[in-house]
């Protein structure tokens, strides 16, 4: 299958920084059911996700919370703060916060949806995601790769090279 960019080619002049959210359960990475979620521990993710920006001149900033309303007003100032795009990972709350769903359609920066596991193919109940219907796209599966794969759609976006999807509706005035 071949691929509609190369993600190692991507220098974006338009996405500049990238916020990360790691919703509830995963400060726990490393010791919260590894059999599903791997041995990597939070910590590592993010210098993975930082250094991998890095390495395409963006600067990244990840945060993790176990509080639904604080991962609501860090998206809702996202913007405010300089972000260019943000790669959410729900944790938990994918499944059933509609305020966060909400949040995520409010924002006119683009989302990337990303989870470790594949919630596709785990219990019935993780197989919906109220978030995916708002995002840009989502990434699931991939351990903590899913993060850098996640990242180089943002930057995919920013360069115009990806289709144009959900939130963009509002800045094309349709």
């Amino acid at each position: 299958m071949a691929l509609l960019w190369d993600p190692g080619a991507i220098l974006s002049a338009t996405m500049r920084a990238a916020l990360v959210l790691h919703g509830p359960n995963l400060n726990l990475l490393g010791t919260r059911e590894p059999g599903v979620h791997g041995r990597v521990s939070l910590a590592e993710v993010d210098r993975l996700v930082s250094a991998h920006g890095r390495r395409r001149g963006v600067r990244v900033e990840c945060r993790q919370s176990n509080v639904e309303g604080e991962l609501i007003t860090w998206l809702q100032g996202a913007a405010r703060e300089k972000f260019d795009g943000v790669v959410f990972n729900p944790g938990a709350f994918t499944h059933y916060s509609i305020a966060l769903r909400d949040a995520v359609a409010a924002i006119t920066l683009p989302v990337v949806e990303v989870h470790l596991s594949n919630i596709h193919g785990r219990e019935e109940f993780r197989r919906h995601s109220v978030i995916a219907a708002v995002a840009r796209g989502q990434i699931a599966g991939f351990g903590p790769q899913s993060y850098l794969l996640a990242l180089d759609a943002l930057l995919a976006l920013g360069d115009g090279r990806a289709p144009a999807r959900v939130n963009s509706r509002r800045r094309r005035g349709v």
